[in-house]
C-alpha cells in the first residue's frame, strides 16, 4: 500500500532523467498500475482472510465481483469431475455421509445454537461444530449467526439481505452473499459470540477448514485405492467434497428463497416465511420455516410429531447424552394460536 511518505516523495520535484526508450522495459511497461494491484490484493485476500473483504466492501466494482465469484463457480466446476473419475460406491457413501454431518453442524449449531441459542452446549463441543460448519463452506460461524439475526430483525422488509419478495428468488437463494459489501461479520450482531477467540480464528480464516477437508477427501480416496478398494484421491474428491458441498449449498439456500415463497402458512407472521415437507426432507428440519419464524427461539422446527426434525431428533439424543442440554421447548401458547397450515 502507498503510506503518506512516499506520497509526499512521490510529489517532489524530480531531477531530469535521459529518456529511457518505451520498448526498452517490456516487464516494467507490462505490470498493473498500483491501484489495479491493491485491487487484486484485497479481492484475493478476501479468500483467505475475511477481515480484508472490509476494504473490498468500500469498493464493490465489477472487478472485484468477480474475483469474489471465482471459488463459488469453482466449486460447481469440481463437480465435473465426475465426467472423468466415474462412480464408486466407496466415494458415494462419503458423499451422503459428509452432506449428513455437515447439515447437521450447519442446522443444529450454525441455526440453531449461534443464531439463535435454543439449547446449551460445552466450550469444545461448540469448537467442534463450529469446524464442522465451516467445512461445509458457508463462511464462519460469527458471520452466518450475525447475518441470520439481522435476517430475522427485518424479515422481507427493508434490511433483509436475502428477501424474495424485495428481491427476486435468485438473489435470495445465493446472489446475496456474493457482493464484496455483504462478505464482512457485524461484530455489532453477536456479542456473546465474539468473546471466544478460537471461534473469531475459524471466522477470519474461514478457506482453512474446507481446503483441509479437500486435501482430506484426496488423501482417503489415495489411500483406499492402495489398499486395493474401488475409487481413487480425485474420484474422492469430486463426491466426496465438491459434490458433497454444491448439494449442501442449495439445499440450505432453499430456506431464504424457496421456503418464502413455496408452503403453507400456520402462523401469521410479519414476513412470507412458509412451511415445506419436501425441504424440510432435505435440510434435516428446516424446512418448517413458518414456524420457526414464528417462535424461533425453540430447539425444534417441526412442532407437531409428523412434522420430520432430524436435528431436533439427533439434539435431543445427544441431551440424553449430556453432550447438549437446556433445549428450548414450544410453549404452549404457540400451539393455540396455530391455524391450519
Amino acid at each position: 500500500m502507498t503510506t503518506a511518505t512516499s506520497d509526499h516523495r512521490l510529489n517532489r520535484p524530480r531531477r531530469s532523467e535521459p529518456e529511457v526508450p518505451t520498448h526498452a522495459h517490456p516487464t516494467t511497461d507490462a505490470l498493473p498500475a498500483p491501484d489495479t494491484r491493491s485491487r487484486w490484493k484485497r479481492a484475493v485476500m478476501v479468500w483467505f482472510d475475511s477481515t480484508a473483504s472490509a476494504s473490498g466492501a468500500r469498493e464493490p466494482s465489477r472487478f472485484v465481483r468477480a474475483v469474489r465469484l471465482l471459488p463459488f463457480i469453482a466449486m460447481h466446476a469440481g463437480c465435473l469431475l465426475v465426467i472423468w473419475v466415474g462412480f464408486s460406491w466407496w466415494a458415494l457413501a462419503v458423499a451422503v455421509g459428509l452432506y449428513a454431518v455437515r447439515m447437521f453442524a450447519i442446522t443444529a449449531f450454525y441455526h440453531r445454537y449461534f443464531s439463535h441459542r435454543s439449547f446449551r452446549t460445552s466450550r469444545p463441543m461448540q469448537f467442534v461444530f463450529a469446524l464442522l460448519g465451516c467445512s461445509a463452506v458457508q463462511r464462519g460461524p460469527l458471520w452466518w449467526a450475525a447475518h441470520h439475526r439481522e435476517h430475522h430483525r427485518h424479515s422481507d422488509q427493508e434490511g433483509d439481505l436475502h428477501s424474495p419478495r424485495l428481491h427476486g428468488i435468485l438473489w435470495s437463494h445465493l446472489l446475496w452473499f456474493l457482493q464484496p459489501e455483504n462478505t464482512g461479520t457485524n461484530t455489532k450482531a453477536v456479542p456473546d459470540l465474539i468473546k471466544y477467540p478460537e471461534l473469531r480464528w475459524i471466522d477470519r480464516y474461514d478457506g482453512v477448514v474446507p481446503l483441509a477437508l479437500a486435501l482430506a477427501m484426496f488423501a482417503l480416496g489415495w489411500s483406499i485405492e492402495a489398499l486395493g478398494g474401488a475409487t481413487s484421491g480425485l474420484q474422492m474428491l469430486a463426491w466426496g467434497f465438491f459434490i458433497s458441498t454444491v448439494a449442501c449449498y442449495h439445499a440450505t439456500y432453499t430456506i431464504n428463497s424457496l421456503c418464502h415463497v413455496w408452503g403453507r402458512r400456520r402462523f401469521n407472521t410479519n414476513d412470507d416465511s412458509r412451511n415445506n415437507g419436501v425441504l424440510a426432507l432435505l435440510t434435516f428440519g428446516e424446512g418448517w420455516h413458518n414456524n420457526h419464524h414464528y417462535f424461533p427461539g425453540s430447539a425444534r422446527q417441526g412442532f407437531y410429531w409428523w412434522e420430520f426434525d432430524l436435528t431436533y431428533y439427533v439434539l435431543w439424543v445427544m441431551s440424553k447424552c449430556r453432550l447438549v442440554w437446556d433445549l428450548n421447548p414450544v410453549p404452549e401458547r404457540v400451539y393455540k394460536n396455530a391455524r391450519g397450515g
